[in-house]
């Protein structure tokens, strides 16, 4: 038997199967889609199985045996592995990455080096001896000393040590001491033999009896009994109890939030949308739907049934959230429908937790998944629908290789499995409002809210007035205004400002000097806490600047808004506020979503105050108002999507307001108000905001009316950065039809991050059949002779902005 692997290395010459002997004991139980250990070259590395055959073009003599089978059951469908080939092709990266993503990071490879002391007689260097202490084994990394490193060198070339590699996995199986306690009959008898003074032996063996014949973790009993573990093992060893490992998940804990019920029975709009998905479902139909739905209309209700119908045919759901801060009140939501049939999985797990979550799906223990987007590859092999929250985010596209988008992702997996997708939004991306308005998509429309609740009252306030009015404050007097009557009236208030930190930037007001950072062409960010500039590209920091560093001037001062400078001046005008900021400074550590939005959701704040992570997906009944405190941060950016981004961020936020009962009011402080991408968020006209943009985008030839791939290269030297990035500009161009539209090569956006400096090149095309080839040609290009040279080169086929 011949197996063909995908071994674990990321390499050009690399990237393909390569054929191994199974071992005859293996031959039974060798699968698809299991892992394995073979030897690669002079070491051993983890492979996937992708192929099982009779025989191989290579030479029977020279194929090499797999050394060791990592699973016994695959842990890779046929359909992912065929999925890995796809996703490959498509995004143009290696099969190994595609193949990786699709599994937890805890069961990637761990690599160590080992040496084995083969002939322990012929050691004679006194300091080695020294070291190993009789030992015959060691890892490799405990020997830091340069003269034993040397030494163990010139054993290694006499044979008298060798040196191998032993590949395990990243995240083991989480398990515990338990014990199994005997019978009452042989309790008895040791309770009879035990000496009196004995009175904690005695104490225990009573407590034992209680539960005699059960099996259970050594900490509970531990707690539960208040005894010793010392006392515990005497009686173990005297015939209580029999000692055991159990292996158990780590469970993630669960959001607790105070979620109000929404009423299970549907408006005529939502009744229609879920037979809709329903009937695709019954006839086995492979058909996406796009859920458009003004905010609040009810569209995870649609969802929840959804999966409902999906579950009663026995088949099971994934549903992705586009970030972490989302999760929790949606898988709230899900665990309180469907209970321990749920498993969650997102960036805010640990590796270990994220291992068990995949643990109980591939053992089929659980029948939805909710996470965020590398959820979609929950090793289910009955799936019956997928859908995809607020499908518009660019959270779904991945940023590095593979650069995979998991809308397309759900789309293929929804082919094979003949089952409905569904992409829910407020605010869908103009490519798939396009889909859906071309028949691609089936369109299903919201139009109203789920408790024919009002869309919340949008006052748009322009900020240039305030400032004629001497107003220098980041807060309007009309907001103001609104804040302190919530107050009073102990309603509860969102406000959110798209940037982190105190302030944007650090500027000399005598020679106009800002601050920038050494390392990248981007200004640095002041940030309070730590009285600290940051850059947040490449880390780079340093502290604040008494004199402008150019004119030494002492006139420097902080410039823009972050949410640390608008906590404090939350506090500064209204100090009877309980204020909970929410940003990416503030969320770091484990769990810190849940503990906020927990908070807020049993009212113990007042103002949450946040960055894009609360614009989407919250529904209090408490909050009233929503106050936008710059609109412009997006409006601006050098990026053809920066008006649809804008307008999805001003609908999504003004829809956290006015939910339930009471009536909600928004209020856009914006320097450009007269902007169609402002003025249309006001009254959440998504279809006049639809036209308008795709006039627009139709003018300058972007997507959703042409294609686009991003080609972006980076050197240390400026000079040779421009010189390849016109080569491999002038290859696309010899290359590809005239009708495709080339622009460039041009300094990106952000000229110069981590100290390399960035070209990018722009393909715009309708129908470009030799594409994918001739970007295979060029990538040949750069890793066979450009990489050698420093350069860095990526492909984004379907990028998300193009700075």
């Amino acid at each position: 038997m011949i197996v063909e692997i995908i071994v674990d290395v990321s390499a050009y010459p690399i990237d393909r199967p390569f054929d191994y002997r199974v071992p005859k004991h293996l031959e039974s139980v060798m699968e698809i889609g299991s892992r394995v250990k073979v030897p690669f070259g002079p070491r051993k590395v983890l492979g996937y199985v992708t192929g099982l055959k009779a025989e191989s073009e290579v030479d029977e003599e020279k194929l090499k045996p797999i050394d060791e089978l990592i699973d016994l059951e695959p842990i890779l469908s046929t359909e992912l592995l065929s999925l890995s080939k796809k996703m490959a092709r498509e995004t143009l990266s290696y099969e190994i990455d595609a193949l990786q993503v699709m599994l937890p990071a805890a069961m990637r490879a761990k690599y160590e080096k080992f040496i084995n002391i083969e002939r322990p007689d012929e050691i004679e260097d006194p300091s080695l001896s020294d070291f190993l202490k009789g030992r015959t084994r060691i890892p490799l990394k405990q020997l830091h000393d340069s003269h034993l490193l040397k030494v163990v060198k010139d054993y290694s070339t006499k044979g008298i040590v060798s040196v191998d590699t032993v590949v395990s996995q990243q995240t083991k199986m989480k398990k515990v001491r338990t014990i199994q306690i005997a019978d009452s009959l042989t309790l008895s008898d040791l309770l009879k033999s035990v000496h009196p003074n004995a009175k904690k032996q005695t104490e225990l063996i009573s407590w034992m009896l209680g539960h005699a014949g059960e099996t259970m973790e050594v900490s509970k009993l531990l707690k539960e009994s208040g005894i010793q573990n010392s006392v515990l093992k005497a009686i173990v060893e005297k015939g209580g109890g029999i000692e055991g490992v159990a292996e158990v998940y780590r469970e993630p804990e669960a959001p607790n939030l105070k979620d109000t019920p929404i009423p299970i029975r549907l408006t005529d709009e939502q009744q229609v949308a879920l037979q809709a998905v329903n009937i695709a479902t019954d006839q086995k139909k492979a058909e996406t739907f796009l859920l458009h739905g003004v905010t609040g209309s009810g569209k995870t209700e649609v969802y929840l049934q959804a999966i409902k119908h999906v579950l009663e045919k026995g088949k099971e759901a994934i549903v992705l959230v586009p970030e972490i801060s989302l999760t929790p009140q949606m898988t709230a939501r899900f665990q309180e429908r469907f209970g321990s049939l749920v498993a969650v999985m997102h960036s805010g797990l640990s590796a270990g937790e994220k291992y068990d979550e995949w643990r109980k799906i591939h053992r089929r223990e659980v029948k939805v998944v909710v996470g965020a987007r590398s959820a979609i590859f929950a090793p289910f092999e009955n799936i019956g629908i997928i859908i995809l929250d607020e499908e518009h985010e660019s959270t779904y596209k991945q940023e590095d290789n593979p650069r995979y988008h998991a809308r397309d992702v759900a789309i293929w997996r929804s082919e094979f499995y003949r089952c409905p997708v569904i992409l829910g939004s407020a605010t869908p991306s103009l490519e798939s409002f396009a889909r859906a308005k071309k028949g691609v998509y089936t369109l299903l429309e919201l139009s109203k809210r789920a408790k024919n609740q009002s869309l919340p009252s949008v006052t748009v306030v322009d900020m240039r007035d305030e400032l004629k009015e001497g107003n220098r404050s980041m807060f309007s007097v009309s907001l103001a205004d609104a804040i302190h009557q919530r107050l009073e009236r102990k309603e509860q208030i969102v406000l959110f400002l798209n940037k982190r930190g105190f302030s944007s930037f650090v500027l000399c007001r005598d020679c106009g000097t800002v601050v920038q950072c050494p390392n990248c062409d981007i200004s640095l960010t002041y940030h309070r806490a730590n009285e600290r500039l940051k850059c947040h590209y490449c880390g780079h920091e340093e502290g604040v600047p008494l004199v402008c560093p150019e004119c030494e001037s002492e006139h420097i001062r902080f410039f823009g808004t972050g949410t640390q400078k608008a906590e404090e001046e939350i506090y500064k005008l209204f100090p009877e506020a309980r204020v909970l900021r929410m940003d990416v400074d503030t969320t770091r550590q484990k769990g810190s979503h849940e503990r906020l939005l927990r908070k807020f959701s049993e009212g113990k704040a007042d103002i949450l105050l946040g960055t894009q992570m609360i614009a989407k997906g919250l529904d209090f009944p408490n909050i009233t108002l929503v106050g936008v405190l710059a609109a412009d941060t997006t409006l601006h950016l050098a990026d053809f999507r920066a008006a649809e981004k804008t307008f999805q961020l001003m609908t999504q936020v003004s829809g956290r307001a006015g939910r339930h009962e009471l009536a909600g009011e928004v209020f856009i402080q914006t320097y450009s108000p007269e902007h169609y991408a402002i003025e249309l968020a006001k009254t959440q006209h998504f279809e006049t905001f639809y036209n308008l943009e795709m006039s627009a985008r139709k003018q300058y030839g972007y997507p959703p009316f042409f294609y686009i791939t991003l080609i972006q290269f980076s050197h240390e030297d400026l000079l040779k950065v421009a010189d390849f990035a016109e080569k491999g500009t002038r290859y696309m161009k010899n290359s590809l039809s005239p009708e495709t539209v080339i622009i460039g090569p041009a300094a990106a956006a952000i000229s110069r991050v981590n100290n390399r400096y960035r070209y990018q090149c722009l393909i715009k095309y309708k129908i470009e059949p030799k594409l994918i080839e001739t970007l295979q040609q060029l990538i040949k290009m750069y890793r066979t002779n450009w990489m050698k040279e420093g350069l860095l080169m990526t492909v984004d086929m379907d990028p998300t902005s193009i700075n």
